[in-house]
């Protein structure tokens, strides 16, 4: 009874061990494979500040908050498992797709060095800005492409695991670098709250360190769009160079690479960095010239065909507005002349009878008028006397 208890122990241990030795070894293949991508993961962290850059200080954290939720989402609820599927059943299918989202890294890198050289980005400032609904989902959308490339660098490190140690590996992957991405995101963005908060407090060492930081983080997130845009061109580049490789057209990556050996052979102790730089700005050169033609393609097809929609549908609500000002005006009119017909149809006017003495019409008698001589006797305007009652000249009146 006790051999066999010492020999189940025994079993537990060999177990443990064993487990012990497995979780050891995914650590390491998930230090390893993020590691591979921390490239990748710089670069997420100095696109992501510019989504939340010019908004309230109190709705920075809460944004970053939610982008950082929505990255999750991405990496557990759409990468993780079709790169999982498709390495297990159709492995030939994630190049392509992964070039589609360098493709498209290539067009936002391109169409923001448009917008700065044409100064659109002037004008866009002057309008309000977007709704928070909206700065949060091209967010997301820019960190699906660059997780999806964190996560298939990832997978690349870790092919010969099983099934399910790939699936914790990436799992592990994708929470670390969610964290370290947001959480350096999140430390950026509220560094000029930090230096308000040192400048307000007693020590004067700490308040002028606090100022600084003030002063400067306008200039960092400055530096960090511009750092963020490079790194678009820059990552989407690097993908469809190593991609067309992959996928059998081989000139353009034996040229980078020859220029990067070149580099690295030429520069001694500093050959690796120098090469790194050489592929790295071959990279950038690639994504703008790609981006470039999918920002014209862009310009010519959809943003025309949406321009000329909107101005169709400017000019038919201005055409409805002018008719129906029109018709308003007619309306008034017309109920002015309406009101205005009774007082031109002329009223009908009863003649007067006319006077014999015009003078005495015009200025009618107020009262009796007395005729010259002794016997004259009254008379009104409206009716003189006639000659048989007018006594003549001289004679006495009876």
């Amino acid at each position: 009874m006790s051999a066999g208890l010492a020999a189940l122990l025994d079993d537990v241990a060999v177990l443990a061990r064993a487990a012990a030795a497995s979780v050891d070894d995914v650590g390491v293949a998930a230090a390893k494979a993020g590691a591979k991508a921390a490239g990748v993961v710089i670069d997420d962290a100095a696109v992501t500040p510019q989504y939340v850059r010019g908004l309230a200080a109190e709705r920075e954290l809460p944004i970053v908050k939610r982008i950082a939720l929505g990255s999750l989402r991405n990496k557990f609820l759409i990468i993780l498992p079709v790169i999982l599927l498709l390495s297990e059943f159709l492995p030939v299918l994630l190049t392509p797709l992964l070039m589609i989202g360098g493709a498209y890294l290539c067009y936002e890198g391109a169409e923001k060095v448009w917008a700065k050289i044409a100064h659109h980005d002037a004008h866009q400032s002057e309008q309000a800005a977007p709704d928070e609904k909206t700065l949060i989902g091209g967010a997301i959308r820019t960190d699906l492409i660059l997780s999806a490339e964190i996560m298939v660098i990832s997978l690349n490190e870790v092919a010969d695991e099983t099934f399910w140690n790939r699936l914790i590996i990436l799992a592990i992957v994708a929470v670390v670098m969610t964290v370290l991405v947001y959480g350096a995101v999140g430390a950026i963005v509220k560094m000029d709250d930090v230096g308000l908060r040192l400048s307000e407090g007693d020590s004067a060492g700490a308040a002028k360190f606090g100022r600084g930081l003030v002063k400067a983080m306008p200039k960092v997130l400055t530096a960090l769009t511009v750092i963020g845009t490079a790194a678009m061109l820059w990552v989407g580049g690097h993908i469809l160079l190593i991609g067309t490789d992959e996928l059998g057209f081989h000139p353009i990556y034996e040229f980078v690479h020859h220029m990067e050996e070149a580099a690295h052979d030429a520069t001694g102790a500093l050959g690796g960095v120098v090469g790194w730089l050489v592929n790295t700005v071959a990279s950038a050169i690639i994504g703008l010239v790609v981006g470039a033609l999918i920002v014209v393609f862009m310009t010519f097809t959809f943003h025309r065909r949406k321009s000329h929609d909107t101005a169709a549908e400017g000019h038919g609500a201005g055409a409805g507005h002018g008719a129906g000002a029109a018709a308003t005006e007619g309306h008034a009119a017309g109920g002015t002349a309406t009101e205005a017909t009774p007082l031109a149809v002329p009223e009908t006017v009863t003649p007067v009878k006319p006077t014999a003495d015009p003078a005495t019409a015009a200025e009618p008698a107020a009262g009796p008028t007395i005729a010259s001589g002794p016997a004259a006797g009254p008379t009104t305007g409206s009716e003189p006397a006639t000659g048989g009652d007018k006594p003549e000249a001289g004679t006495p009146k009876h």
